[in-house]
């Protein structure tokens, strides 16, 4: 059995479809989990709670961990090392293996390319507890506790990715035929990961037994654009100029005085003042992955906006 904790987000369902389509069972787990074609059930769990977390896991092969909390850092202190814990303990008590899907904010500022041996130097206060996660799973597999992966993605993009960057500051305002904007600069290169590819990729790790006890950076197109040029692409999709707006420090501080998630944003504006370059060659080494195109996932993305429209 294979189990997704926080399901019913875009990484969770681009899984469960993999999974789906591969004919294997799965279940689905989170607060209100919905029904979705193949799944073999679904159970309700806070994953905050440890025994609700040991009864979600109990039967499974593989645990996946998609969970993302809401962007407060209150609620990442107080809920994310309880859900590792949680989490951890459970696999081993059913001799699960665990699968967790990271971001790359524990590697902090970068210069040059970031890869899986990339040191972690936080420069964020969220970028600390991320690094304390990674770290707990490390200990646990250096240990021979627990056997695990730690799957690594860029920031992403695509279809059904509503809370990622370029959805809320690119494809919604081109989609309602305003301007989209960029952070800080748009002359930067910036790599995103596409994540019907992530969704790809988790299962194959899992599926490869070579893979296991290793961090893995999951496939991600090289040689990424800047933001710039990532707006040209999505705004020729929509059919409209490549016009847009510069947020500032200074915009991000003011708007943070009225809106929670902005003023959380604000520590994480280093990602935008300087390259952001994420490298997946050791993946695509191992795997031979073909990784989705900045321009055929630009264009899908920007399909999935439009097509509503068409059926009215």
């Amino acid at each position: 059995m294979h189990t997704i904790l926080g399901a019913g987000g875009v990484i969770g369902n681009g899984l469960a479809h993999e999974l789906a389509t591969h004919k294997l069972p799965f279940r689905l787990v989170s607060r209100n989990p919905k029904p979705m074609p193949g799944a073999t059930e679904s159970i309700a769990a806070d994953l905050t709670d440890r025994a609700q977390v040991l009864n979600a896991v109990a039967g499974s092969s593989v645990v996946y961990l998609v969970a993302g909390l809401k962007y407060d850092l209150r609620v990442w202190q107080r809920d994310w090392p309880r859900i590792i814990e949680n989490t951890i303990e459970a696999c081993k008590r059913a001799n699960a293996r665990l699968i967790f899907f990271d971001n790359v904010y524990m590697y902090g500022k970068v210069a040059g390319p970031m890869t899986e041996e990339t040191p972690f130097n936080p420069c964020s206060k969220k970028g600390e507890i991320r690094a304390e996660l990674a770290t707990r799973i490390l200990e646990e597999c250096n240990a021979g506790l627990l056997t695990a992966i730690i799957a690594r993605a860029a920031d992403f993009y695509g279809p059904g990715a509503f809370n990622s960057l370029p959805q809320i500051l690119i494809f919604n305002p081109l989609s309602k035929g305003k301007l989209p904007s960029t952070s800080i600069t748009g002359s930067l290169p910036h790599s995103y990961t596409y994540t019907p590819d992530a969704g790809r990729a988790l299962l194959m790790l899992a599926k490869s037994e070579s893979a296991w006890n290793q961090t893995w950076h999951l496939p991600t197109a090289p040689n990424p654009l800047t933001t710039d040029e990532f707006i040209a692409l999505a705004a020729a999709e929509f059919g409209r100029s490549a016009k847009h707006k510069n947020l500032s420090r200074i915009i991000f501080r003011i708007g943070g005085i009225f809106d929670r998630t902005i003023y959380e944003s604000i520590e994480m504006l280093y990602q935008y003042d300087s390259t952001y370059i994420f490298d997946s060659s050791k993946f695509a080494r191992e795997f031979g992955f073909n990784v989705t195109s900045y321009v055929e996932g630009i264009r899908i993305t920007a399909a999935g906006f439009k097509q509503p429209q068409s059926n009215n």
